[in-house]
C-alpha cells in the first residue's frame, strides 16, 4: 500500500474563536492533535463543534486566534492549500460523476497525472472495499457504499488531517455499527490524525483516542474514552455522557447524600464545600435490589433485549430512571441500589 497521510507531528488549536454577530460559537478553544489520532467533538446541537470544524477546514475564518501544523500557521490558508481531507455529513458526491471519477477529483484539482490518479484511486476504492464499484454512479449504491466512496475521496490525496462532520448520521444503526469499524480500521490503516464530529457518545466512546466535549462553543473537558464515561469532570459533562440522574441534594454530616429520599454513598468529583451538591448516576448503575435504600414507583418499563431501561418516581416525586433485570409493572414499588464508585457527586447546582 502507497496511500498513507502526508507526515507531521502536531495540530495545534491556539485560542481558536469564531463570532457570528453577537454569539460566541467558537470561544477560546485549545487543543494539540498528535499525528496518528483519533479525536472525537462531542456535544449538543449548537455546541460549536461543527463550527470548530469548519475553522479547520478553512470554510469559516477565525474572528481570533490560530491554527499550526508544526511550525506554519495555517489558519491563513485556502480550504484547498491545508490538504486536509473532508468528510460530509450528506455525501456531497458529484450524481453525474462515476464513482472512480468522485474519488479521483481533488488528484486532478491537483494537476496529478492520469496514470498516477489512476492508481491511487484503484487503492483508495480496494481500501473501503469499493474495488468493483468504481464504474457505477453514485445513486447506484447504497447509503454505505456512497459514504466509503466519501472517505476514498478524503483519505486519496494523502491529508495529513481527515474531518468527519457527523458522517454516520444518515445511516440505519446496523450501517453506523459496520461504519464505526471501517473508519477505525481505515484511520489506522493510513495514518492520518481524524478530528470526528458526533453528538452520540456511544460512537465518540467507540471510535476515538480522545474525545472533546464542548458546550456553548467552550471545552469543557477532554479526555480519554474510559475518563470521560467513569469520571467526567463537570455535571453538564456526566450528563451528556449518559448520567442521566441528575439529583440535587446535600451533603449529610455522616457523609451520605439523598436520593429520592434514600441515604447513598457516594464519590466526590473535586473538593466539596458545605452546601448544595449535585448527584449523578447512570440507569445502568441504579439497579433493583430487594434491601436498596430507595422506593420508587414504576411509572414504564422498556424491554432491552436484556435487561428493562425503566422509569418511576420516588416519594417526594423524585424522577428516575434504572435498569431492572426481572420485569417490573406500572404502578409496583421497587428498592433501589447504587455502587459508592459509580455515584458522582459535584459541587454545586446544575448549571
Amino acid at each position: 500500500m502507497t496511500i498513507a497521510a502526508r507526515d507531521f507531528r502536531e495540530l495545534r488549536l491556539e485560542g481558536m474563536s469564531r463570532r457570528f454577530g453577537n454569539v460566541n460559537a467558537l470561544r477560546d478553544v485549545n487543543l494539540a492533535v498528535r499525528r496518528g489520532e483519533f479525536i472525537a467533538l462531542l456535544g449538543p446541537s449548537g455546541c460549536g463543534k461543527s463550527t470548530a470544524l469548519n475553522c479547520l477546514a478553512g470554510l469559516l475564518t477565525l474572528t481570533s486566534g490560530s491554527i499550526w501544523l508544526d511550525s506554519a500557521r495555517i489558519d491563513r490558508l485556502k480550504p484547498e492549500e491545508r490538504g486536509f481531507g473532508m468528510v460530509f455529513q450528506n455525501y456531497a458526491l458529484f450524481p453525474h460523476m462515476s464513482v472512480r471519477r468522485n474519488v479521483g477529483f481533488g488528484l486532478v484539482m491537483r494537476g496529478v497525472d492520469k496514470a498516477e490518479i489512476d492508481r491511487k484511486v484503484s487503492e483508495a476504492l480496494s481500501i473501503v472495499r469499493l474495488g468493483d464499484q468504481g464504474d457505477k454512479l453514485p445513486g447506484q449504491l447504497s447509503g454505505g457504499q456512497q459514504q466509503r466512496v466519501a472517505i476514498a475521496r478524503a483519505i486519496v490525496i494523502e491529508p495529513p488531517l481527515v474531518l468527519m462532520d457527523e458522517p454516520l448520521s444518515n445511516l440505519d444503526a446496523k450501517l453506523r455499527l459496520e461504519m464505526r469499524a471501517e473508519i477505525r480500521r481505515i484511520h489506522e490503516l493510513i495514518g492520518s490524525a481524524t478530528i470526528y464530529v458526533t453528538h452520540d457518545q456511544e460512537e465518540a466512546l467507540s471510535l476515538a483516542d480522545r474525545i472533546v466535549v464542548m458546550r456553548d462553543g467552550v471545552v469543557r473537558q477532554v479526555g480519554t474514552p474510559l475518563e470521560l464515561y467513569a469520571q467526567p469532570a463537570y455535571s453538564d459533562v456526566a450528563e451528556f455522557m449518559g448520567y442521566r440522574n441528575l439529583i440535587r441534594s446535600r451533603v449529610s454530616a455522616a457523609g451520605s447524600i439523598s436520593i429520592g429520599g434514600g441515604a447513598f454513598q457516594g464519590t466526590p468529583i473535586g473538593p466539596l464545600s458545605s452546601g448544595d451538591v449535585v448527584v449523578a448516576v447512570r440507569p445502568d448503575d441504579l439497579r433493583a435490589a430487594a434491601d436498596g435504600p430507595l422506593a420508587i414507583t414504576v411509572e414504564s418499563a422498556q424491554y432491552h433485549g436484556r435487561d428493562f431501561y425503566c422509569s418511576g418516581r420516588a416519594a417526594d416525586a423524585t424522577e428516575l430512571y434504572f435498569v431492572s433485570a426481572h420485569q417490573v409493572q406500572k404502578g409496583e414499588t421497587v428498592r433501589l441500589a447504587a455502587d459508592p464508585k459509580r455515584v458522582l457527586i459535584y459541587p454545586g447546582a446544575p448549571s
